[in-house]
């Protein structure tokens, strides 16, 4: 293999000739070998976005000769398009705050926009990666801003996935609208309901999820560029401060707004606690109802049946039939995922020290995780999971018809204690209510008829949307 001699202030390390990467990428490679996975390519896009809008902002204010800022920006264009997606290469876990990162794809575009000038990779007389393909901004600047921007655009991908499966636990609230079934709390029986019930309000927590993702992208719009290494601006001319927020705005085209006091933005992290809390709340919330589709569906015959899930593998090597519930079982484990990375989240926040935070790609991986693991398992939980589901109504029935609660019916008209005394001889006998209420004629029949009516027991039913 060929190599190219690079050098920086620590001496000589070789590249491999034919890659676009340079010495601080080969160092960081060395130094993060830790066989984990890549920086987020998400994130690499962001950056390399804020490249191209800092070469275009460079230009007009000719800071770089337009020939230069031509290629910088050509070279971006490439990145953003994943043309040289194999070439970054760092751990997403690494010290430095995004250096490594931020690097990295300075050293591409450098070498990419030096071999569109018709030289070797590594001559940086033609392009620096610092001088040039930097100018005007630090690792400090760039990074938080392009992590900012990818989690928006990710957080707008979640908020519609939550809307379409909210709309498929509404679609089956209405389908099951009429669908009688035991509802319990505690695990223990307790009082009759509707089927579509439970999955009405499963729409409304999912509602709440889907506002509040939606909401919080207003906090991460306000973007600290411009604000070079801790917020004051340094090395960053007073045009071009006001100029790459306008520019990053029409290129990205979301609301983004230059911070009023970028040094807070530069070291504090609070605002990727709050987008990372919400998406905790919403992983609660799905694992809650994972859990739920889990138990109602559990048997066939063993367990409650009172719905069937879409059958989607076989559940076993050794037990012939067995088919377990996976969707469910998956969105289950995406959710615990996110709040072990909220986790990695609110510590990496709080262990930033005075005007930066060093934990920056711990908190850019767990972030852009959870939110790439949330889209794609919120969309096979709505597919794969949700739009199949039947109800067992045979089953609902039964067993609402087999425990004691419909005694709950009669404590207007026979007072608690002899309600009470009603479902206890029921349980012990091992008879309904309705047979027991038979027997002892204590209620009229048209009476006994209209309070055991399941369907009065349950008014006034569904709410209405």
């Amino acid at each position: 293999m060929d190599y190219r001699i690079e050098k920086d202030l620590l001496g000589e390390v070789r590249i491999p000739a034919d890659k676009y990467y340079g010495i601080n990428t080969q160092r960081a490679l060395d130094n993060f070998n830790l066989g984990s996975k890549q920086v987020n390519p998400k994130l690499i896009c962001e950056i390399a976005l804020i490249k191209k809008a800092a070469a275009l902002v460079n230009k007009t204010l000719r800071q770089l000769p337009a020939k230069k800022a031509e290629v910088l920006i050509q070279a971006s264009e490439e990145i953003i398009e994943g043309k040289f997606d194999k070439e970054f290469v760092v751990s997403a876990f690494q010290g430095g705050a995004g250096t490594s990162t931020n690097m990295n794809v300075n050293e591409v575009i450098a070498n990419r926009a030096i071999e569109l000038l018709g030289g070797n990779k590594g001559d940086y007389e033609l392009i620096h990666p610092l001088n040039d393909v930097n100018l005007s901004q630090s690792t400090n600047d760039v990074y938080p801003t392009a992590l900012r921007i990818a989690a928006i655009r990710l957080l707008r991908k979640l908020s519609d996935l939550l809307a379409e499966l909210q709309t498929a636990f509404q679609v089956k609230e209405n389908e099951f609208s009429d669908v009688l079934k035991l509802g319990r709390t505690q695990l223990m029986d307790a009082m009759p309901m509707m089927l579509g019930q439970k999955f009405g309000a499963y729409a409304k927590a999912l509602e709440r999820d889907r506002w509040r993702i939606y909401k919080v992208e207003e906090r991460l719009r306000q973007i600290n560029l411009g604000g070079t290494a801790i917020g004051t601006g340094t090395n960053a001319s007073l045009k071009y401060i006001f100029m790459i927020t306008d520019k990053i705005q029409e290129l990205t085209g979301l609301g983004l707004a230059r911070s009023d006091y970028p040094v807070d933005i530069t070291q504090n992290n609070d605002v990727f606690v709050e987008a990372s809390g919400l998406l905790k709340a919403c992983g609660t919330n799905l694992l809650k109802i994972s859990n739920d589709l889990r138990l109602l569906s559990s048997g066939s015959r063993g367990g409650f049946g009172e719905i069937e899930l879409p059958q989607m593998q076989a559940g076993s090597t050794m037990m012939p039939g067995k088919v377990n519930p996976v969707i469910p079982e998956m969105i289950g484990q995406v959710a615990m995922k996110v709040m072990a990375n909220d986790l990695a989240i609110t510590m990496s926040a709080s262990s930033g020290q005075l005007e930066l935070n060093a934990f920056a790609p711990l908190i850019a991986e767990s972030l852009l995780e959870s939110l790439e693991l949330l889209a794609q398992g919120v969309l096979l939980f709505k597919e794969k999971c949700i739009e199949g589901i039947k109800a067992q109504r045979e089953k609902c029935l039964e067993h609402l018809e087999n425990s004691a609660v419909l005694a709950t019916a009669l404590v207007h008209h026979l007072g608690y204690d002899e309600a009470g005394r009603i479902a206890k001889r029921a349980l012990n006998e091992h008879k309904t209510v309705r047979k027991v209420l038979k027997e002892e004629e204590l209620l009229a029949d048209d009476l006994l008829a209209e309070v055991l009516n399941p369907f009065a027991v349950t008014k006034p039913g569904i709410p209405g949307r």
